[in-house]
């Protein structure tokens, strides 16, 4: 039964367009490619993690029709959870820090999601991940664990990554470099992977807010106004060690892009993109 929900379901989700910027520097013009993925289910790339890791764990059988899913989150992956999770008739509960925007916790609690919010004082981030990990340990509970489940670089290894492989091959491109914000790191490390494997001089950078560089310093540090990256710790599924530099980027910078591309291109994105 569960097979065929999400045969249907997996066409929400993935075959999102490559756009295509050009740019000079130096006298030197470049091309930028950025997959668009505004074309999921519930509106960002974390659609395809949240399918993919509900699909194996029922086929893994970790969790059952009855089963309450919880996690912890900054974001759209919880917004992910919060669609999917109710479209497969699941009970959900999200735990994310109280400073988050009021935009997400309303979108998911629209999605029938119960959102808890944690303060600083509860633990901020590490907060949320230790109460749903709490909560776990009684029956009845799914926990996807996002920030050290293999499946959630395996999403991008498995469609991502081969997606924009061929929508670069059709132009007769491949990968000089990928870049991306680490909220996880699964987006980097399976994408990056696989692109690697097709070119191995494609160079791999994790992006990080330069106001807070958890990843380069190795632990929280300063605060930053781009929700969704850089939480409070390196996560278990970021192995740094196997792709290139970390780039930073001043919250001003991401803002002024931002705010640049939507005037110039017409292109409304987040100051994460």
């Amino acid at each position: 039964m569960y097979e065929t929900l999400f045969a249907q379901y997996a066409a929400f989700t993935g075959n999102t367009p490559l756009l295509e910027m050009r740019f000079s520097y130096q006298q030197i013009e470049y091309r930028i490619f950025a997959k668009d993925e505004r074309y999921n289910y519930s509106g960002s790339i974390k659609d395809r993690v949240a399918l993919h890791i509900l699909l194996h764990g029922y086929e893994q059988g970790l969790l059952n029709k009855d089963d309450v899913i919880i996690e912890a989150t900054s974001g759209n992956m919880g917004i992910a959870f919060s669609a999917f999770g109710t479209l497969l008739g699941h009970r959900v509960m999200i735990y994310m820090p109280d400073w988050m925007s009021r935009e997400r916790i309303s979108l998911m609690e629209s999605y029938g999601a119960e959102v808890k919010l944690v303060s600083r004082e509860e633990g901020g981030f590490l907060g949320c991940i230790a109460l749903t990990e709490e909560k776990g340990k009684q029956p009845g509970y799914f926990l996807p664990r996002q920030f050290s489940n293999p499946q959630n670089t395996r999403t991008h290894y498995l469609t991502t990554g081969p997606e924009i492989e061929r929508q670069l091959g059709t132009l007769g491109l491949t990968s000089d470099a990928v870049v991306a914000g680490v909220g996880t790191g699964g987006t980097i490390m399976g994408i990056g992977t696989y692109l690697r494997e097709k070119n191995q001089n494609c160079k791999v950078h994790p992006l990080e807010p330069l106001n807070s560089p958890t990843l380069s310093t190795g632990f929280k540090i300063g605060a930053h106004r781009i929700q969704g990256i850089s939480d409070d710790f390196i996560p278990e599924i970021l192995k740094l060690k196997e792709i290139d530099a970390v780039v930073s980027v001043d919250d001003s910078d991401a803002l002024g892009m931002a705010r640049k591309l939507a005037s110039k291109l017409g292109l409304g994105v987040g100051i994460s993109a």
